[in-house]
């Protein structure tokens, strides 16, 4: 698509990629055109890594589609999921407190596209860009403090609860009733085995809230899975509330 066929409203970056990523959506138009130029548009496949543990943090990336997760990575071999981002935020938060480093993994979990600005860029830009530096600076506190939620929910609550929760919040980053997902990927991410994901998922079709088939789980009841979550749904998307505000 290119600029002659968008239409009113629309931002694109400079080769005509459309942008769909709130926070770039939510600046004004003179602090667009300083980030415009360094946003390198790519398609962000299943289990792609944006950023390894340990290893030089090199770009900040912009979600259009798909969510990215936050991963704890253990010695022993077991990960867990800290906390997911979608078209709402942005992934690479330690580069905004100049910080080029992490013991965490994110990588994509439902596969979209997006943009990636490189971090060597990225100060420039914000030294020139106070909205977008606010906008990121307050996304990146509220992500933490779903991280914290996600903690307490993981050590808290009931497998069925926790799957409740993720689904909750994966619908309402993908603006969509179906999730592609397995129940080995979600044993993973909830820090738990396979028998009791599906035990548990099992349980939610049985109520109707959910209809599983072949790695695509689709909501069927949108109030029957809230209540079969912990009150961490209600909390984290409030913080989601509370950017959407800014």
């Amino acid at each position: 698509m290119t600029n002659n066929s968008l239409r009113s409203g629309e931002r694109t970056n400079s080769t005509g990629k459309v942008v769909k990523n709130r926070i770039l959506l939510g600046i004004p138009d003179y602090e667009y055109r300083n980030v415009r130029p360094y946003l390198e548009f790519l398609e962000l496949p299943h289990h792609f890594c944006l950023h390894r543990p340990g290893q030089k943090l090199r770009f900040l990336y912009f979600l259009n589609r798909g969510i990215a997760s936050i991963v704890v990575v253990t010695r022993g071999g077991r990960d867990v999921e800290a906390g997911v981002v979608g078209c709402e935020g942005f992934v690479g938060a330690p580069l905004i407190a100049h910080i080029n480093r992490s013991p965490l993994r994110e990588q994509m979990q439902i596969a979209g596209d997006g943009f990636r600005v490189a971090a060597h860029a990225l100060q420039t830009i914000l030294a020139e860009s106070p909205i977008l530096l606010q906008s990121l600076t307050r996304y990146a506190v509220l992500l933490g403090m779903q991280v914290a939620q996600t903690a307490a929910c993981n050590r808290l609550h009931e497998v069925q609860q926790r799957l409740a929760r993720w689904l909750l919040l994966a619908q309402d980053r993908l603006s969509s009733p179906t999730v592609p997902i397995t129940h080995d990927f979600l044993a993973t991410m909830l820090g738990t085995d396979r028998p009791s994901v599906s035990l548990a998922a099992a349980e939610l079709q049985r109520w109707k809230a959910i209809g599983y088939k072949r790695g695509i789980v689709k909501v069927l009841n949108r109030k029957r899975l809230e209540r079969a979550s912990c009150e961490c749904y209600e909390v984290i998307h409030q913080f989601d509330s509370e950017f959407g505000r800014r």
